[in-house]
């Protein structure tokens, strides 16, 4: 499979169990098959915990990891070589020093990690959850941080195209940021993930995932950061599923 195009049925099998694709038209999927096709050939998804990793979870994974690339391009995910599939949360340990000196290690279960030039690690229960547009995409959350990363650390701000401003990033997403943790503060119900206000960097990942699970949602509550997003990513989400309902 990994030396040569996805088999049709193999594609249209895996992508017909992906209602965040719902809307693409016919030109968008061949062209996000193009894209998971070589990224299969570059990536190496393996399974990791006794999972048993089988094409049709390759393909599920790697056609969302390339739905934010769509209209960018497989260079976006340059420098990394491996995808790790996990069966389900993994416990990652990680050791951090305290303002006292004390060194602390935490294990905590996790659905996903990404690594500065390094592999994203994924729970497959989660990766393969894609029943519904309730706005948690473990893989998009991973390779937003990803694309957060290109310009260094994940500090919620990936690097912009030509014309897009740095000003008017910052200002939608501090305004929106902010709104966000005072609400998650007060234990305000929201339809976005309260997880994202954790950090910067965790609010652009769950913005991103809102943005292609549910758009509209993300529009009605942050517009600004919605067009900043679709800006960044180049694709509009919210009229596409207009498209859709019309149709």
């Amino acid at each position: 499979m990994r030396s040569a195009a996805l088999p049709d049925h193999a594609w249209r099998s895996a992508v017909s169990g992906l209602p965040i694709l719902r809307g693409l038209s016919e030109a968008e999927l061949e062209r996000l098959r193009e894209l998971a096709t070589l990224f299969l050939n570059e990536k190496q998804v393996v399974a990791a915990g006794g999972l048993p990793l089988d094409d049709d979870t390759r393909i599920k994974i790697a056609a969302q990891a390339c739905l934010p690339i769509l209209n960018l391009g497989l260079d976006y995910y340059a420098g990394w070589v491996s995808v790790i599939v996990y069966p389900g949360e993994f416990v990652p340990e990680h050791e951090f020093m305290d303002e006292a000196g004390v060194v602390h290690n935490v294990r905590d279960p996790v659905t996903g990690e990404s690594w500065e030039k390094g592999p994203v690690i994924l729970s497959g229960a989660d990766a393969l959850r894609c029943d519904g547009h309730d706005g948690t995409n473990v893989v998009i959350h991973e390779f937003a941080h990803k694309l957060d990363m290109l310009n260094g650390a994940m500090n919620g701000f990936p690097p912009l195209h030509q014309g897009m401003s740095s000003e008017q990033w910052a200002q939608s997403f501090t305004t929106a940021y902010t709104d966000f943790c005072t609400k998650a503060e007060a234990g305000e119900t929201t339809v976005l993930d309260p997880y994202g206000a954790e950090n910067p960097a965790e609010f652009f990942a769950v913005m991103s995932e809102a943005f292609f699970e549910m758009p509209h949602a993300l529009r009605q509550e942050y517009p600004e950061v919605y067009r900043q997003i679709a800006a960044f990513y180049r694709q509009d989400p919210a009229s596409r599923r207009n498209a859709e309902e019309r149709s």
